[in-house]
């Protein structure tokens, strides 16, 4: 990637949003790299099941869905390269990306980089990540099998993922800081498994222990002002998601209090030609397929941006 060559568009992340553009993108003879630093389909490859993407009356999982999404891009055209983004800037009417992998120059960018799982930021967390404590019950929950297990969150994702649990898990204590909040589809799966999930209402997570095997055993929380303690052989945490921004922070692009890319109506930022779609984006609805509609639309609003800059640097 570190040649001078002039991409008509760079878009930065290979999750739904940013393969929804390359399809439109492409489709048009738009040249278009993707630079992904993780894993192509961002949080939707690892999840397990998606029900309310529209096309699949069956539903269809998330691995497969992000396997289609990359295929059909692929099919048009598209590139996708490894590397991470550190920074964006302007260069002589040209886009500038700073990669790992050297600088890419482009007429316009699409910021799509998704958004990744909050941490808790509590003691033993960090230590027992991976030794116990995991975000992706896709990921790691196989791992756990006749096993018991604490999941903390009471929203979508951690009631979801508690169920998904449930395939492995011999008995999982769901810790909820207030009260779920999940839809109410997935407050009725829930009370379906009572005998396998134990729901703790007004219950934080305040320390995560293990032993002298370098394993987590034990989580120590408070319930109505009371130390209480769950024992368990892993901790799975969903309690939301923050943007994957840290490579704008301090930079020209504008971003909101919580660190999500600000646009306008167009999708474009506050940096001429770039533009961001997805997640990533402030006020984004974090679904799916709003998702790919916001990729759609950015790449038609980016289809106009290089019409319009073909003219005014036409010789």
């Amino acid at each position: 990637m570190a040649d001078q060559h002039v991409h008509d568009l760079a878009i930065i992340g290979a999750g739904p949003a940013a393969l929804s553009a390359a399809v439109y993108t492409t489709r048009e003879d738009i040249d278009t790299v993707l630079i992904e630093k993780g894993a192509i389909g961002g949080l939707a490859a690892v999840t397990d099941w998606i029900d309310n993407y529209p096309g699949f009356r069956k539903g269809i999982s998330g691995m497969d869905l992000a396997e289609e999404l990359e295929a059909q891009a692929e099919r048009f055209g598209a590139k996708i390269e490894y590397g991470e983004v550190t920074d964006i800037t302007e260069q002589g009417g040209l886009r500038k990306l700073a990669t790992s992998n050297g600088d890419v120059l482009a007429k316009a960018v699409l910021i799509a980089t998704g958004t990744d799982y909050k941490k808790l930021g509590i003691p033993g967390e960090a230590e027992y990540y991976g030794r116990g404590v995991h975000y992706c019950a896709t990921c790691d929950g196989a791992f756990y099998r006749d096993k018991r297990l604490v999941v903390v969150g009471g929203g979508n994702s951690g009631v979801q993922e508690a169920l998904f649990l449930t395939r492995f898990a011999t008995h999982i204590d769901l810790l909820v800081r207030t009260t779920v909040k999940a839809s109410e589809v997935l407050q009725h799966e829930l009370d379906k498994m009572t005998d396998k999930i134990t729901v703790h209402l007004n219950t934080t997570t305040d320390q995560i222990v293990g032993g002298d095997d370098k394993k987590v055993h034990t989580v120590v929380g408070t319930k109505d002002g009371t130390k209480v303690e769950f024992e368990t052989d892993g901790v799975f945490v969903f309690i939301g998601l923050k943007p994957n921004t840290q490579f704008l922070q301090g930079g020209a692009i504008n971003l909101d209090a919580q660190g999500f890319v600000a646009t306008n109506a167009t999708l474009e930022t506050n940096m001429s030609g770039v533009f961001c779609a997805g997640d990533v984006r402030a006020g984004a609805t974090m679904q799916i397929a709003t998702a790919v509609g916001e990729g759609a639309t950015a790449a038609l609003q980016i289809r106009h941006y290089l019409q319009e800059y073909q003219r005014t640097h036409a010789e």
